[in-house]
């Protein structure tokens, strides 16, 4: 078994935790039934088709839990999960002035792609954070988001898709979930991973462990290479190996202004601007980051001025900025891919 994760081991697990005691992760019908997609409103964008390229966007954990009673997954009807989910999309502007950690992400590809996004259940951070292994991590997000994501994107291949080369987009829990689907779906059906242009899994690891485990796939290494995985998380300097919740041992990065892996150095001038909040609305400003890849601890480095940050994860720790940092260096990269595939 190549993939990280099959979809059938997902389903085991699932079939199994109706049989036993699972807790309340499993145990509610919530989590036992994939959700239905051919139901319109269980997607957050269902776009005209206006562009020869689709993209297929996960957004990141966009709730958490209230009480420490409520289920550590959440139903796909959520409120706090519809408003945060619109946020991260990029649809403004209450969802960051309610949910701090909430960002512009899915439209950084608006100008390349037919922006396809389901909702889909999601674990709390906090929680999964909270697990004392990455093995426990993984199995929880293998559960009912991957299985709601892997339904949510066969849907779309077999109805939306039309034979349109794609892009897959994600942030965080969303690109943990695009890792077990990258690895799964596209080792089952190869006629559609040819159609993949890029996979930006942004804000979660790439190992090589991982890339060993599914040799279909490959990291990118260039600015324009396809069929490629892109990948970084975005710290401070000063953050120590191993203090960044989200990184994983061995974890690749690459340069989101230069597209190389080096270590070297790329300055704010080689940016093409950022996509910040202010005053609670998402605005194009002057680059705002510069970045350099740290391969030791496998991330990108900025030395940006903290003051006014969202740190949800920690001083020093730019997860809910790894798309505006960098949002128009992503969406001029997208577009060179996208280029690179149409006109080999």
């Amino acid at each position: 078994m190549r993939g990280k994760y099959r979809l059938l081991g997902v389903v085991f697990i699932v079939l199994a935790c109706m049989l036993t005691a699972c807790g309340d992760d499993h145990s509610s019908s919530t989590n036992l039934v994939v959700t239905d997609y051919s139901q319109a409103e269980h997607w957050l964008s269902l776009p005209a088709v206006e562009h020869d390229v689709d993209v297929f966007y996960l957004y990141p954990t966009a709730w958490q839990k209230i009480d420490p009673t409520d289920p550590n997954i959440n139903e796909i009807d959520n409120a706090s999960m519809l408003i945060g989910a619109n946020g991260a999309f990029g649809r403004q502007a209450t969802a960051f002035e309610t949910v701090g950690n909430i960002y512009a992400q899915a439209t950084a590809f608006e100008t390349v792609g037919n922006i396809y996004a389901p909702y889909y259940r999601q674990a709390d951070i906090f929680y999964v954070l909270g697990l004392p292994t990455l093995e426990e991590r993984e199995q929880v997000i293998a559960g009912a988001p991957t299985l709601d994501a892997m339904a949510a994107f066969d849907y779309y291949i077999q109805h939306f898709n039309n034979g349109r080369p794609f892009i897959l987009a994600g942030h965080s829990q969303g690109s943990n979930v695009l890792l077990n689907l990258l690895a799964d779906y596209m080792e089952e059906n190869p006629e559609v991973y040819e159609r993949m242009i890029a996979a930006y899994v942004i804000g979660y690891s790439v190992t090589p462990t991982y890339l060993e485990n599914n040799p279909h796939l490959k990291f990118a290494e260039t600015a324009d290479d396809t069929g490629v995985i892109i990948s970084y998380n975005t710290q401070s300097p000063d953050v120590e190996k191993g203090d960044n919740p989200v990184v994983s041992d061995g974890a690749i990065a690459i340069n989101p202004l230069t597209w190389t892996r080096d270590e070297t150095l790329a300055l704010i001038s080689e940016g093409l601007g950022s996509f910040m909040p202010v005053d609670g609305v998402f605005t194009e400003v002057a680059q705002y980051a510069d970045a350099t890849v740290d391969l030791d601890k496998g991330v990108v480095t900025t030395t940006v001025d903290q003051a006014g940050l969202f740190l949800g994860l920690g001083e020093g720790i730019y997860h809910s900025y790894d798309y505006p940092f960098y949002y128009f260096n992503l969406r001029e990269n997208a577009a060179n891919r996208v280029d690179a595939f149409l006109n080999p």
